[in-house]
């Protein structure tokens, strides 16, 4: 798929290290409540776990990776755009790309990350429920989302 720019392409093996810098790149600064330490020890899992085991759609603009998309079935398990391509339209490209083949999408956002909150209705989720912890079991808010075809 390419939206100007834009190629949507499936994840390669080559792109973990550029993938991980966007994720923890993009994390710092959404989720600064999380802090540093704790991001460099999520960032293995994403490395060794849910990068190589999703369904990884990688948008690339002009060469390079600019962002990415993981799924699990219908699960967004990570949607980051890296922070010098935010605001180009390519968050929303990926959600549209990933609902073509899908009857619905589901998610988990921290509440405290309002802007991502934001990004996800305008989009057409609508919040489904709460948890109070996060996967961790640690005190962060997640806000469960749904979009449906």
């Amino acid at each position: 798929m390419t939206y100007s720019d834009l190629t949507i392409r499936g994840y390669r093996a080559a792109d973990m290290e550029t993938l991980s810098a966007i994720w923890f790149d993009a994390s710092r600064i959404a989720h600064p409540f999380i802090g540093e330490a704790r991001l460099r020890e999520q960032r293995v899992l994403i490395e060794t776990i849910y990068l190589p085991q999703a369904e990884t759609l990688v948008a690339v603009r002009r060469g390079e990776p600019a962002g990415f998309i993981s799924l699990m079935d219908d699960f967004v398990g990570g949607l980051f755009v890296s922070p010098r391509h935010q605001g180009a339209g390519i968050g929303r490209t990926l959600i549209e790309h990933a609902i073509e083949s899908r009857e619905e999408l589901r998610l988990e956002v921290y509440t405290a990350n309002a802007g991502a909150c934001a990004f996800y209705r305008s989009l057409g989720f609508v919040e489904t429920g709460r948890r109070p912890l996060d996967d961790q079991g640690l005190p962060f808010e997640n806000a469960q989302m749904a979009l449906t075809r």
